[in-house]
């Protein structure tokens, strides 16, 4: 897993990491449900990100990067926490 997570550098292998993750937590086939985001703000200044999927059947799997831990945090159809990283790499958020 760590050789993943070394290979991020940039927003958009952030975005490929993500979706692969939620995908397999429960066996979706990456190709046929896409990846959605929006950037979190506090204060006025972007703080991270939040992904979702949704699947079949009104399945929704979650992810959140919070900038200032630089951790993401992955939520499965219940809402339930079921695993987080720290990201070896600091990123910047840009705004759409």
């Amino acid at each position: 897993m760590s050789e993943s997570l070394d290979s991020i550098r940039n927003l958009d292998d952030l975005r490929a990491f993500v979706h692969k993750q939620l995908c397999d937590r429960e066996n979706i086939l990456q190709d046929q449900f896409r990846l959605s985001e929006t950037v979190l703000i506090r204060s006025g200044k972007d703080c991270g990100m939040h992904f979702w999927v949704l699947g079949p059947r009104s399945i929704r799997l979650e992810a959140i990067w919070e900038t200032d831990r630089n951790t993401i945090y992955f939520y499965d159809a219940r809402g339930v926490r079921y695993m987080k990283f720290q990201l070896p790499q600091r990123l910047a958020v840009c705004s759409a």
